[in-house]
């Protein structure tokens, strides 16, 4: 195998995983559901990945990626810092609406994880990488808009993770639009009230790597 076509089974075998994890659940994904899905050979798996742990922290960043990309993209023209907490938190909102099962694998996984003997670091790191990607998306907003923090990052970007974490499991038990969006409304109203004038300073950029160790 080329370097080129190893990456793109790669590819291949994470998108494989999400789709029987949608279908069959996370406890009934084996590695040969995955290379069957799809449709390469058994030995594929073992080339690309060291372990099933392995794919299960792939899975995790590909539902995040994909999560976020939308919410990290800057906005067309000039908007005022209001505005665009609120555009943000929208975009991701969106993703989670258009990707329902997606999510609802992210929570299985972490489940899955915690159950199984050796696993629990899968959960630990699941957890670990939410908090790097809400960190650095709390100061590329900042950046981009021209404020800072007046709250340590974080304690924000904790405190975001968990609002965020739970207004989305939440919202897939009822699917209350209305009430789901009314809630992340009042969290974009929060941030507004803790983003002030100003570039972050020593302190932020040390609260930030504080929040990425």
């Amino acid at each position: 195998m080329t370097r080129r076509s190893a990456d793109e089974r790669r590819e291949q075998l994470v998108e494989a995983a999400i789709r029987v994890m949608i279908r069959d659940g996370v406890a009934r994904t084996t590695t040969r559901a995955v290379v069957s899905e799809a449709g390469l050979p058994l030995g594929a798996f073992h080339y690309c990945f060291r372990s099933k742990e392995e794919l299960l922290h792939s899975v995790i960043e590909r539902i995040t990626l994909r999560s976020l990309a939308p919410a990290t993209a800057p906005p067309a023209g000039e908007v005022s810092t209001r505005e665009l907490i609120f555009r943000t938190l929208h975009a991701y909102w969106d993703q989670v609406r258009e990707r329902p099962a997606e999510h609802m694998v992210t929570y299985e996984l972490t489940q899955y994880a915690l159950r199984q003997p050796g696993l629990a670091d899968v959960a630990r790191r699941q957890y670990q990488h939410y908090l790097k990607v809400y960190s650095d998306h709390l100061e590329a907003i900042a950046r981009r808009a021209g404020f800072r923090w007046t709250v340590p990052l974080p304690a924000l970007a904790r405190y975001g993770l968990s609002v965020m974490d739970g207004l989305t499991l939440n919202w897939l038990i009822d699917r209350d639009d209305v009430q789901a969006r009314a809630a992340l409304d009042e969290y974009a109203e929060h941030l507004v009230t803790v983003a002030a004038p100003g570039t972050p300073g020593p302190g932020d950029a040390h609260d930030g790597a504080a929040a990425r160790s």
